[in-house]
């Protein structure tokens, strides 16, 4: 009878209490001596400063956050590279779930290699948090409703580009005053997204889309896309592009004097130093997270901004410049926390249940992180959702265009 006990409730263990989760998606156990495995997706671009920024300030969150359950430490494990497509997410979802073992992951940096990514890590039980990730197909359009790519298990603490598009279209419809804009995406997830979210507000403000036009990422040669924008005459152009294809549009425009007077607004893909040490890009508006973080600490770490930077500059040899490196920090500690929450020790080995792991995600409200208090919705928002706006007029310097803000938005409660 004491055997049966044991068996069924456990009442012979020396588990230390009881966690979060039903089992239903599994669990993962650690040995003693072992590591709790996590894994870290992003763009890791060679191009410019940056190029592991998100790399290592997850692992800088890991190493601040400490053991889980007093001696278990966690791993990181190598960077996988996002490869920022929809072909790339299959093989950076693969290379996540290798070894059976990991329990969480944090990215990846690109929308579009998300919605292919996050079914196959959803369909295994694990959990994904984006920092960057921001377009609406990939949890709600913010009234209830899913996106087309939302799954459960998928969570981010960037902003839902629903904000994006809607402080676009305030910019330029109460500061500007562009009514006729053109707007040019790539038909991704994330450029597609931001742009239909440009377009719907700046409709509902009264403004005029002169086109909508999608390009093909791959396209050298601009000259059909710049007739098309020129035929509308517009006020103002809006290209949600990624940075390699802004480079070649925005060339394209300051070679022609038809845009001379031409506002240029981009989205946040182009906070990135190949693109913003240009001289073609002097001038452009660029919208993106609002990084004034003041004092905010991370209430799992107690680490604030400035000090998460000096820390990530003495392990980098230089401070951080991806524009969303503060939201990966916070993620990383609510993945670490999820994962304490969801575990227990038992006979010295640590039991991880990963619907436990979701259950701690699905019910964050109030967590203060370095970009603020963050609160997780139905769908995985955790965003705040704050947008600036920046003139760019420093190409030698553009981590001075960063703090020349000239439009703040912050989006009111749903």
């Amino acid at each position: 009878m004491l055997l049966a006990l044991c068996l069924v409730a456990g009442a012979c263990s020396d588990s230390d209490g009881s966690a979060l989760g039903d089992g239903s998606l599994g669990i993962v156990t650690v040995n003693p001596g072992g590591s709790i495995h996590i894994r870290s997706i992003s763009a890791l671009d060679p191009t410019g400063p940056g190029e592991r920024d998100y790399f290592h300030i997850v692992k800088l969150a890991v190493e601040d956050y400490g053991p889980i359950r007093g001696s278990f430490t966690v791993e990181v494990g190598d960077g996988i590279d996002d490869g920022c497509s929809a072909d790339a997410g299959p093989v950076v979802a693969e290379a996540a779930l290798a070894g059976g073992s990991t329990v969480g992951v944090i990215g990846p940096s690109c929308s579009s290699t998300a919605t292919t990514a996050v079914p196959l890590i959803a369909a295994e039980g694990l959990v994904m948090i984006s920092m960057s990730n921001t377009s609406p197909f990939l949890t709600s359009d913010l009234a209830g409703n899913p996106g087309e790519h939302y799954r459960p298990g998928y969570f981010r603490t960037a902003h839902n580009d629903l904000y994006q598009g809607e402080a676009v279209a305030a910019f330029l419809h109460n500061k500007i005053g562009p009514h006729r804009v053109a707007v040019v995406h790539e038909g991704d997830a994330y450029t597609r997204g931001l742009a239909e979210a440009f377009r719907g507000a700046f409709e509902r403000h009264g403004g005029t889309i002169t086109h909508f036009i999608e390009a093909d990422s791959n396209t050298a040669d601009w000259a059909e896309v710049l007739s098309q924008i020129a035929a509308g005459d517009p006020d103002a152009v809006f290209i949600p592009l990624s940075w390699q294809s802004a480079i070649g549009l925005v060339q394209g425009l300051s070679q022609n004097e038809a845009f001379d007077d031409t506002v240029l607004v981009a989205g946040d893909a182009v906070l990135h130093y190949p693109f913003m040490s240009l001289p073609i890009s002097r001038g452009v508006f660029i919208a993106g997270p609002d990084l004034d973080f003041g004092d905010n600490d991370n209430e799992a770490t107690g680490t604030n901004a400035e000090q998460a930077a000096q820390r990530f500059e003495h392990m980098a040899g230089t401070r951080p410049s991806r524009a969303f490196w503060a939201h990966a920090y916070d993620a990383t500690t609510l993945l670490l926390q999820a994962v304490e929450a969801a575990s227990r020790t038992d006979g010295g080995t640590l039991i991880i249940d990963r619907a436990g792991i979701r259950e701690h995600l699905d019910q964050v409200a109030g967590f203060r992180g370095i970009i603020g208090d963050i609160t997780c919705d139905g769908f995985g928002d955790c965003g705040l959702g704050k947008i600036t706006i920046i003139e760019h007029l420093h190409p030698d310097n553009p981590e001075a265009s960063r703090d020349n803000t000239v439009y703040r938005f912050s989006p009111q409660p749903h």
